[in-house]
C-alpha cells in the first residue's frame, strides 16, 4: 500500500499507511504532535489505538533492534523499531515510573519504511529542539550501595548512546571533585552536568553550577543582598545514593531509568535555592532542607556511627528522640504573599504547576517569552526582598526551612507537603517545646497522610528570608566554649596529628560554597566544626550539663555557624525533570 506525504500545516496529516506489528495489519499516522496505530484487523470489533507524542520518542531505528536487558540488531530492509517512552504505576509513590517501551514495525516495501524513518526523526528534531546533544556526567563510585557506575553504563549510558547523546564521563575519587571541575575547566559545548549518585553529589553539581555562573557575571556569591544570575546549564540526577531527597521530590520516584528518560527528552523543571550566610559569608545552597534542632542532632549524632551504615540514621533518630531536648533561640522571617499560595492550602506542586509558572511573572517582571530569562539582564530581576520582618523567641524542638516539598521513600508527603518548587519561597516551620508524646505524633504523621501542621505546638510559614539568633546567654556560653577550644587545639595537635587532618577534611566537606571561600578558611571556623561534629547530642542521666545549642543541618552537611541569614533564590536553576506527574491522570 502506498504513502501518502503532505507538506500541510502541523495539524494535519504528513505520513500515513499501513503497518503491521507482528502477524496484526495497523493504520499508522504521524499527525502533528503525535505518532499513532490503530489495529484496523476485522476480526477485531474494538480498534486498539496507540498514541505516543513525538516529544517522548527517544529514537528510530533501522531494522529489529534490541537495547534491553543487552543490545541485539537484526537488520531487515522492510522493519523499524521505534522507541518511546512508557508509563507505569508502582506502589504508593506519588510519582510515575518510566520505562523504555518498544516496537517493531513492519513496512511493506523498503521505501515506505525509509519515508517513515525520515519523517519520525525531522518531527523530532522539531518537536524536541531543546534535547541535550552533549552531557558532562559525574559518577560517585562510592554513595550509597557503591553502585553508581554499574548503574550508569548499564542502564543509562545505552539509553544516551540509543539517543544519540554524547557524554564526557568522570568518576570522581575525592570530595568536591565534581564541584571544582565546573568552576574550572572549559565548558563550552555542554548542555548540562548529570550527577550518578545520592544528595551529597547533587549539591557538589549544584554548587559548582551556581559557582561558575556568578563568577562569569561577576557577582559576589558572599554578598546576603545580591540578586544571583540565574544559571543556564541544566542539571540532570540519576539516583544512586543513600539518599535521594531532591530526585524523589522533583520525579516521584527514585528510579534511574526513570530519570535518564527525563533528562533525554529535555524536560526542564526551574528550582528555587535558598542560600545560607553567616553574616558576609556563604556557607551553603540548599534545596531541601536547612534544620536545626532535633535533624541537627540526628546528623551530629549519626556522624559518629558512621559504621553502622545507613542504620546509623534510624539509630541516631530514636536516641536524639529519647533525650527530648529543647533549644531557645530567635527566629525572625520576611512574610511571603498569602495570597497567591499557603503551606495549608493543601494544594500539590505538580508537573505543570500553575503557581510555579505565575511565579515567573513576579519573579522576573520585564521578563520576555522571546528571550531567554538567563540571557537577560541582572536589572530586570525583582529583588522580593522587601518587607516587614516577624520575630518569634521561644523553645523549639526543631527549626526546618525546606525549599520543596522535601519527600522521600518514608515520608512520601514530605516536611511540608504544599511547598513549591519554583515560586521563589520557603516553608517555615517551627515546632516549639512540647512533651515527647506530642512531638512523637508530630513525626509520624510525616509517615502518613495526616496533617502534621494541625498540632498545637506547631506552626508554618511561607516566607521569603529568615533570620535565627541566640538568646545573649546562649551565645556568649558559645563563644566562650569556642576559646577554650581554641586554646587547647595545639595540645591536640602535637598529642594526634592524624585526628585533626581527619577534622580538616571533614570540615572542607561541609563547605562546598566556591573556591574561593575554601582558601579563605580560618582556624576558629575549623576548630568550631570540628568540636560540633566530635559533641554528643545524645545525653541521658549520665549527661552531667547537656548541650544548650544545636547544629544547622543543610542538605546532609554540618554547618559551623548557628547564626545564620537564609533567603530564597527564585528559579535559580533548572533541572532536567517536568515536576511530579499527577497520578490520576498517568
Amino acid at each position: 500500500m502506498g504513502m501518502i506525504g503532505k507538506e500541510m500545516e502541523i495539524d494535519s496529516v504528513k505520513v500515513e499507511s499501513s503497518l503491521w506489528i507482528g502477524n496484526k495489519r495497523y493504520k499508522a499516522s504521524l499527525r502533528g504532535w503525535y505518532f499513532s496505530w490503530t489495529e484496523i484487523d476485522k476480526r477485531n470489533r474494538e480498534k486498539k489505538t496507540v498514541s505516543v507524542p513525538v516529544s517522548e520518542v527517544i529514537g528510530v531505528k533501522e531494522g529489529r533492534v534490541e537495547i534491553q536487558p543487552r543490545k541485539k540488531l537484526e537488520d531487515s530492509d522492510l522493519d523499524f523499531t521505534l522507541f518511546y517512552v512508557k508509563r507505569n504505576r508502582r506502589g504508593n509513590t506519588r510519582g510515575t515510573l518510566w520505562s523504555l517501551g518498544r516496537t517493531q514495525f513492519c513496512c511493506p516495501s523498503r521505501d515506505v519504511r525509509d519515508q517513515w524513518i525520515t519523517q519520525l526523526r525531522t518531527a523530532l528534531k522539531t518537536h524536541s529542539p531543546s534535547r541535550p546533544h552533549r552531557l558532562l556526567v559525574f559518577i560517585n563510585p562510592f554513595g550509597g550501595k557503591k553502585r553508581g557506575k554499574q548503574i550508569y553504563h548499564s542502564l543509562v549510558s545505552p539509553l544516551f548512546e540509543l539517543a544519540g547523546i554524547s557524554c564526557h564521563v568522570v568518576v570522581t575519587e575525592r570530595a568536591n571533585q565534581a564541584r571544582d571541575y565546573i568552576l574550572k575547566k572549559d565548558l563550552t559545548g555542554f548542555d548540562g552536568v548529570v550527577c550518578v549518585g545520592g544528595d551529597g553529589m547533587f549539591s557538589e553539581l549544584l554548587h559548582g553550577v551556581i559557582g561558575r555562573t556568578q563568577q562569569e557575571a561577576g557577582v559576589s556569591e558572599h554578598d546576603p543582598a545580591v540578586m544571583l544570575q540565574p544559571c543556564d546549564l541544566h542539571i540532570g540526577i540519576i539516583p544512586a545514593g543513600s539518599t535521594d531527597c531532591v530526585c524523589f521530590a522533583t520525579v516521584g520516584v527514585n528510579d534511574p531509568v526513570t530519570s535518564a528518560l527525563h533528562i533525554i527528552i529535555g524536560d526542564s523543571q526551574p528550582l528555587d535555592v535558598c542560600s545560607v550566610h553567616h553574616k558576609s559569608t556563604l556557607m551553603k545552597y540548599s534545596v531541601s532542607m536547612v534544620g536545626y534542632g532535633f535533624y541537627g542532632d540526628v546528623l551530629a549524632e549519626s556522624e559518629r556511627h558512621r559504621w553502622m551504615g545507613p542504620l546509623r540514621y534510624d539509630y541516631s533518630g530514636c536516641m536524639v528522640y529519647l533525650c527530648n531536648r529543647n533549644y531557645a533561640g530567635i527566629v525572625q522571617y520576611l512574610p511571603a504573599d498569602s495570597h497567591v499560595s499557603s503551606p495549608r492550602d493543601n494544594t500539590l506542586c505538580l508537573a505543570g504547576c500553575r503557581v510555579c509558572s505565575e511565579s515567573k511573572e513576579r519573579l522576573f517582571p520585564h521578563f520576555d517569552s522571546s528571550s531567554s530569562i538567563h540571557s537577560t539582564n541582572l536589572s530586570q530581576y525583582s529583588s522580593e526582598i522587601e518587607g516587614e520582618w516577624v520575630t518569634i523567641e521561644g523553645k523549639f524542638k526543631c527549626v526546618s526551612l525546606t525549599c520543596m516539598s522535601s519527600s522521600c521513600p518514608r515520608s512520601p508527603m514530605g516536611l511540608s507537603p504544599s511547598a513549591h518548587l519554583a515560586d521563589g519561597t520557603v516553608d517555615l516551620i517551627l515546632v516549639r517545646e512540647t512533651n515527647p508524646l506530642g512531638f512523637l505524633t508530630y513525626l509520624h504523621r510525616h509517615t502518613t497522610t495526616q496533617d502534621q501542621f494541625d498540632l498545637p505546638f506547631v506552626e508554618v510559614h511561607r516566607v521569603k528570608a529568615v533570620r535565627f539568633f541566640l538568646p545573649p546567654g546562649e551565645e556568649e556560653e558559645e563563644e566562650y566554649e569556642e576559646e577554650k577550644e581554641i586554646q587547647n587545639s595545639s595540645e591536640r595537635v602535637s598529642e594526634d596529628p592524624d585526628k585533626l587532618h581527619t577534622c580538616d577534611i571533614a570540615d572542607s566537606q561541609s563547605k562546598t560554597t566556591s573556591q574561593h571561600y575554601l582558601a579563605e578558611q580560618k582556624e576558629r571556623d575549623t576548630v568550631k566544626s570540628a568540636r560540633r561534629k566530635k559533641r554528643s547530642f545524645v545525653c541521658g542521666p549520665c549527661c552531667t550539663k547537656p548541650p544548650s545549642v544545636s547544629v544547622w543541618n543543610c542538605d546532609g552537611e554540618i554547618l559551623p555557624h548557628t547564626e545564620i541569614l537564609c533567603r530564597v533564590h527564585g528559579q535559580l536553576v533548572r533541572l532536567f525533570a517536568r515536576g511530579i506527574e499527577d497520578s490520576t491522570g498517568a
